[in-house]
């Protein structure tokens, strides 16, 4: 059985690299693994690839930055050559960015099955490029692999055979499982006690010029109760750049973007987390950890129904009173989800060869 994995973020390796592994148990599988190149990652070193046990990419498409259209064109353009020589039985897509639905397009023209990890997950938000994406790729593919059963309702709500959807767990909570025995010490990262984490990059925030140097006033007001730690997006940091006047005290403490380990390290000793990612979401649902999300909607309800996450949307005023109640001691009950135990991926594999 020839498969062949399709990478365009560092988010993707996250969720590929434990698919991957647990492959490579099975006798008869022949892997491929291509990188779009839809996004280039410093921090993807010799070292992040032997962290996660996984080889570097047999092909990189080097497809590189463009407009939403431009990107996913050039992806599929690319791509189709790279389909027609691997000739894979079938090809496994990760996520939600452009290179996963690219992918699944051609794939579709082809002829050729496409797995979906992380499969089923809905904001509701069609403002969102990331939404799109999940939908056609759901409609495109034969195995639907997701993470939370409310991915499975979405789906069947959509009218996909319910044959194809399997229900594994989240393949991102097997990859921090896998890395969390080597994760730095507090005390080697010289980490405070208590400290709130901020990681803050989508456009409807950081490129609203009137809602952002608000949000930054507030945090540098409450960074002299506990420190901030904000390791800072390229994005986010061009729109900082341009907020003239703008001077945040030492108790915020702008970083570049952290390794995935020293990142893991930050979100396991944060007092609180404030983000608009989604991985964050999970990872700190994983950990335990309060996580209040600046968003009015998140494809991952799963971490409010059942994890640490609370939905605070864009209102600055909720952000504070939220991270005050953290700070006083007063975190909702939470679990970790069913099947967030660190073996999806080996689900998955026994799936995708049975």
């Amino acid at each position: 059985m020839d498969l062949l994995h399709v990478v365009g973020a560092r988010p993707n390796f996250m969720k590929a690299a434990p698919v991957h592994r647990a492959l490579s148990t099975h006798k008869g599988v022949r892997q491929t693994l291509l990188h779009t190149g839809q996004h280039y990652d410093v921090n993807m070193s010799d070292i992040f690839f032997q962290e996660l046990r996984m080889p570097a990419p047999d092909i990189n498409l080097g497809v590189g930055s463009g407009s939403q259209t431009q990107q996913t064109a050039a992806i599929m353009l690319g791509f189709e050559g790279a389909l027609a020589t691997a000739k894979p039985d079938v090809v496994v897509v990760y996520g939600d960015v452009n290179s996963t639905v690219a992918s699944a397009m051609v794939c579709a023209k082809s002829g050729v099955s496409v797995a979906h990890v992380e499969a089923g997950l809905r904001s509701f938000d069609r403002t969102m490029p990331e939404e799109t994406n999940r939908l056609l790729t759901d409609q495109l593919s034969e195995y639907l692999f997701t993470p939370s059963p409310d991915g499975n309702r979405n789906l069947e709500r959509e009218g996909i055979a319910k044959n194809k959807v399997h229900l594994v767990g989240n393949v991102m909570i097997d990859t921090l499982v896998h890395m969390l025995p080597n994760v730095p010490k507090r005390e080697a990262m010289k980490l405070p006690e208590n400290y709130v984490l901020v990681t803050l990059h989508r456009p409807a925030n950081v490129d609203d010029m009137d809602w952002l140097p608000k949000m930054l006033k507030m945090l540098s007001d409450f960074s002299h109760k506990m420190p901030v730690i904000f390791p800072v997006h390229p994005r986010t940091r061009k729109k900082i750049a341009e907020l003239s006047g703008l001077k945040l005290p030492e108790t915020v403490k702008l970083l570049d973007p952290a390794p995935y380990m020293e990142f893991l390290a930050l979100q396991k000793n944060a007092t609180v987390v404030v983000t608009d990612s989604g991985g964050v979401q999970e990872e700190t649902t994983y950990l335990g950890v309060p996580c209040l999300t600046v968003r009015d909607n998140t494809e991952r309800p799963i971490t409010i129904e059942e994890g640490t996450n609370i939905l605070v949307g864009r209102d600055i005023s909720r952000v504070e009173s939220e991270m005050n109640k953290v700070v006083a001691g007063g975190k909702k009950t939470h679990k970790v989800p069913h099947l967030w135990d660190g073996h999806a991926a080996e689900r998955i594999a026994a799936i995708l060869t049975a």
